[in-house]
């Protein structure tokens, strides 16, 4: 979308309605940002469903034969077409050669992961020996952490934002514990100052500058999950690593959302999923990373076969040989039949590059929020005008693609009605609306028609 370069998405919007005539507003902006969306087709390799295939759908007051509209990818990503057909021909292997698709077949079993490590890298901005995929998010963090994080007697504290996602909360307090502290004198939790919603970056540099002398380890979100916003990480990694702390960072709500940059940015060490923007599917295999510069300073705590090298690995002789950096940490061999949703996506995303993805979240988001504050900015002039307050920044570098709408009226309600039309998003009571308009397969219209849906809701 190079024509759209050099805007804010509003001004964007307003200078496509100016020219085709048109209000901001009319379903014509959306179909000309289609039109020129050069994406567009990746919708295609992914498997959206049909109104009627959602259960909650009242098919009295939507077409039922439409796409469902799927803002739900912050939580699960749509599936990949590929995915079954990888799936099959695994099963396929399995069930005609059995053992030997260890080391036989399209994607041996024994090194499949290694396989795609390089396209994984690709979308968190890291070189492939700095990135590996195994078990699940919580569990790479507790990894990591058990390596990373050294408490001594006057540096022992965990800096994280307050309202952390409740994992990351409970693996960095029981990590505290592990080491015989306690949570109330050794976790760090920062909250937005009184009467704002977002953390500001100036704060989280505060609080580092002042106390990073007692901080053992900055642990934040890439971006987080409740509010949509975006942290600093570059900035957030070089002001702790100054003051001597290590510095990582959950990328679950970052990896596939928006350009990462871990290596260029001296990231010591990052985990994440892959189910949310990735599109592996849920509970699908996560990834972790570790900084090149740590690959013979920083060692496991825990240890597993399939940390081993590769080249002596079935010589069984129990005399460790470490894969160096972040490969050393793997435990035991990965399931197959996570690698292979997980390579469907990815190949999905090496057909594209972050930046054209970003380039076009920036406007699709700023789109939806443009439309929303058109039409739900609150009125003082008509009180009980049912309003919608955005959460999230402002400021579309400081968010990914999602957007979090906080209602004036009743949200479960207005989530079910949403629900009927055929609206996919996220519901966290008691007031919260989480929507996400992912790149890789959402449309303008599909923003079009979320804006339409949300004012029938409201006007029950």
């Amino acid at each position: 979308m190079d024509e759209f370069d050099g805007s804010t998405p509003s001004e964007t919007v307003k200078r496509v309605s100016d020219s085709l005539g048109c209000s901001p507003t009319s379903a014509e902006v959306a179909a000309y940002f289609d039109k020129h969306d050069k994406l567009r087709h990746f919708r295609e390799e992914f498997l959206v469903p049909k109104i009627t295939e959602l259960p909650p759908s009242d098919l009295s007051l939507v077409n039922g034969a439409k796409d469902c509209i799927y803002f739900s990818g912050n939580s699960l990503g749509l599936q990949p077409k590929n995915v079954k057909k990888y799936l099959e021909e695994e099963l396929d292997t399995w069930a005609k050669i059995a053992i030997h698709g260890h080391t036989m077949g399209a994607r041996p079993w024994a090194w499949a992961e290694n396989n795609i490590e390089e396209l994984m890298a690709k979308v968190v901005g890291a070189k492939t020996e700095e990135v590996a995929l195994m078990n699940g998010l919580t569990v790479n963090l507790h990894l990591l952490l058990l390596s990373f994080y050294k408490p001594t007697k006057t540096r022992h504290k965990i800096l994280l934002e307050d309202k952390a996602f409740p994992s990351d909360h409970y693996a960095v307090e029981s990590q505290i514990r592990l080491r015989g502290l306690d949570p109330k004198d050794s976790m760090l939790l920062l909250s937005p100052k009184p009467g704002e919603e977002t953390l500001k970056t100036e704060d989280i540099l505060e609080v580092i500058e002042k106390q990073g002398d007692s901080i053992a380890v900055v642990m934040f979100s890439g971006v987080q999950y409740y509010t949509g916003q975006l942290f600093d990480m570059a900035c957030i990694t070089e002001a702790g690593q100054r003051k001597g702390c290590y510095v990582g960072f959950d990328c679950a709500h970052a990896a596939g959302n928006v350009e990462l940059e871990l290596h260029d940015w001296g990231v010591d060490f990052a985990c994440w999923c892959s189910y949310k923007y990735i599109n592996s599917g849920a509970g699908g295999l996560a990834g972790a990373f570790i900084h090149e510069k740590h690959k013979h300073t920083i060692k496991p705590t825990l240890m597993g076969w399939w940390g081993h090298d590769l080249k002596s690995r079935f010589q069984m002789t129990n005399v460790m040989e470490l894969q160096p950096g972040v490969s050393g940490f793997r435990l035991s061999n990965q399931p197959i039949l996570l690698v292979c949703p997980l390579q469907a996506s990815l190949e999905v995303f090496n057909m594209t590059t972050m930046q054209a993805l970003r380039k076009k979240s920036l406007l699709l988001t700023g789109y939806l929020e443009y439309l929303i504050k058109h039409y739900y900015t609150k009125d003082p002039a008509q009180p009980h005008k049912p309003h919608v307050h955005i959460i999230t920044p402002s400021d579309p570098q400081q968010r990914g693609c999602q957007l979090s709408l906080s209602f004036s009226v009743p949200i479960k309600r207005v989530f079910e009605e949403l629900e009927k039309r055929g609206v996919a998003c996220d519901m966290r009571e008691p007031t919260v609306l989480r929507v996400a308009p992912v790149p890789m397969y959402n449309s303008f219209s599909d923003v079009h028609r979320f804006i339409r849906a949300l004012g029938e809701a409201l006007a029950k």
